[in-house]
């Protein structure tokens, strides 16, 4: 079952911080949260069998959407989105939005809301095991040449015969899906539609994000 908790899509910005009334000083991460309109409505009774809404956000060229996605788009009366996302809900949950809304930050998140943040974290290329893993690496001494940054050992001549599937090598690290579960939104700024949330989230600056209300609470 997925985690029906709904949600908004949005930009990160940046870092800076805010101050509380009682003088504390924050370190916040500022995000674009919407606007985001619907553009499907989707019902258990209907032919999707589930309930679920999809949501669009920020713009894309014309020339970048076929004709399939900009029909879909001019059925919600919507302008072409760069990002679209599905949130599913309860049967109660989506009776309350209908095709073509349009959702800010304060119609879904208020001040002091924890919430999960799923973005993608930055891109560092191809990396060895002591930057991807926090290997220690060889010994410096009794000998030991051109081995320091290395793995060791990848597996056996014998049995298996063969470098167990998972074996931490290295690779590719970085630009994967992360989720960082239960910040609290410090402030929004509903003129300019932007959620200041303490602490870091993942990805670079100018990067998507998905924001939704927290499935794992801290009591």
């Amino acid at each position: 079952m997925a985690n029906q908790t709904i949600g908004l899509m949005g930009r990160k910005i940046g870092m800076t911080q805010v101050f509380k009334d009682n003088g504390e000083k924050v370190a916040v991460t500022v995000v674009e949260a919407g606007p985001c309109t619907v553009l499907q409505v989707k019902t258990e009774d209907g032919s999707d069998g589930y309930n679920a809404i999809q949501l669009g956000f920020g713009t894309a060229k014309a020339s970048k959407v076929t004709k399939a996605q900009a029909g879909h788009f001019e059925k919600a009366g919507a302008k072409a989105a760069s990002q679209v996302k599905e949130f599913r809900l309860t049967k109660e949950q989506v009776a309350k939005y209908e095709l073509g809304q349009t959702l800010t930050a304060t119609d879904v998140f208020t001040a002091g809301t924890k919430v999960d943040i799923i973005g993608l974290s930055k891109g560092r290329g191809f990396a060895g095991v002591m930057k991807r893993y926090n290997f220690k690496g060889s010994i410096r001494s009794h000998g030991v040449h051109e081995f320091f940054r290395h793995g060791g050992s990848i597996g056996t001549r014998l049995t298996p015969g063969h470098v167990i599937k998972g074996k931490k090598m290295p690779g590719h690290m970085g630009d994967e899906q992360v989720t960082v579960q239960n910040l609290q939104i410090e402030r929004i700024d509903a003129e300019r539609n932007l959620i200041f949330v303490k602490g870091g989230i993942p990805g670079a600056n100018g990067g998507f994000v998905t924001i939704r209300h927290a499935v794992k609470r801290k009591r």
